[in-house]
């Protein structure tokens, strides 16, 4: 049987147009280099690498606004916009910081391209910079997210820091990521703080008995204790990397940096939060934990950086859904 060469001719476009519509809407490394006139990215990070040398604090909140982002309705920038009863409102994300950073980047953009970016990936390309300015090294990231149009904190159902590792898991499967991505993620608990109202519990009151959590290194209690006496009415902060060994108390804390100090930390049951020492203790995850721990640092990066890009593509808008937001703080008006 004979194929007339105009009979291939449409089976093989009709192939491109099936690959077409699969590929279509794909977030994809340059994004906006086909749409803009500039270098987009180039503006993100002409503006984040400075900030961040003078307020070591945004890479830390820029993680979190990211995971708190993607984990509420995909990496949408819902976080971002105002109201009353917005995901900004919600008991979680009332400590979430940088949203100024983010306005300010995206103002920059507008100069140079308007119309064309979205607040969505303003977040993750900021977000990268801000790992990079923090010695946590670059990596590329995708473009082309589109940004939500619905922001209700009732919506909002994130992790919290006493949370077990298999329920930490499950969210974390929910979204499309899986364990091991879960404890490479975690690591951006390299970088910030928390309060001590958040591990007063661990230190006084574990489960209600009235003592210290067992897990937690004896050393390291008696020096978070100095930071967060138990009748304290202040609510002070304490870094979450401790840095250290066993025989130590302080050590030489990195918390400014992204390394792979973190994971060195809990296999040293010295975890400020609870979920963070679980992840060193658990069947599921301490392999992967003393694997990041006892390898190089470029090894935890390369996880890391893997994981960022997985974070980044949760639940994603693009094509024609969602809008480009002219304001990260509003939809835009019809």
């Amino acid at each position: 049987m004979k194929v007339s060469a105009a009979a291939v001719a449409l089976a093989f476009a009709l192939v491109l147009a099936n690959f077409a519509d699969q590929s279509h809407g794909a977030l994809q490394e340059g994004f906006y280099k086909r749409k803009c006139n500039v270098d987009v990215e180039k503006i993100v990070s002409n503006i984040i690498i400075p900030l961040v040398g003078q307020k070591p604090w945004i890479t830390p909140a820029l993680l979190r606004m990211q995971f708190h982002d993607c984990f509420v309705n995909g990496c949408d920038a819902s976080i971002l916009l105002d109201g009353s009863s917005s995901e900004k409102t919600a008991i979680p994300n009332q400590s979430v910081r940088g949203y100024d950073v983010i306005d300010l980047v995206k103002a920059a953009i507008e100069k140079s391209c308007p119309g064309l970016v979205s607040c969505a990936d303003v977040v993750v390309m900021a977000t990268r910079d801000a790992v990079a300015a923090s010695k946590g090294g670059w990596y590329s990231v995708q473009t082309g997210r589109r940004d939500g149009l619905v922001s209700l904190a009732k919506n909002v159902n994130l992790p919290g820091p006493s949370i077990s590792v298999e329920n930490s898991a499950a969210i974390f499967n929910s979204k499309g990521i899986s364990i091991e991505d879960m404890v490479y993620l975690l690591g951006g608990h390299t970088v910030g703080v928390t309060h001590c109202s958040v591990i007063k519990n661990r230190l006084y009151n574990f489960n209600n008995t009235g003592s210290t959590d067992p897990t937690m290194q004896p050393a390291l209690a008696f020096f978070l204790k100095l930071k967060c006496p138990q009748t304290s009415t202040v609510d002070n902060t304490v870094d979450l990397d401790q840095g250290g060994s066993s025989l130590v108390i302080v050590g030489e804390p990195t918390s400014e940096i992204v390394d792979n100090s973190f994971y060195k930390q809990i296999v040293f049951r010295r975890g400020v939060l609870g979920i963070d020492q679980a992840l060193a203790l658990n069947q599921l995850t301490k392999d992967t934990v003393n694997k990041v721990a006892f390898s190089s640092n470029d090894y935890f990066l390369t996880k890391f950086h893997q994981a960022m890009v997985k974070l980044g593509a949760v639940e994603v808008l693009t094509d024609t859904q969602g809008e480009i937001r002219k304001s990260c703080r509003a939809i835009n008006k019809s």
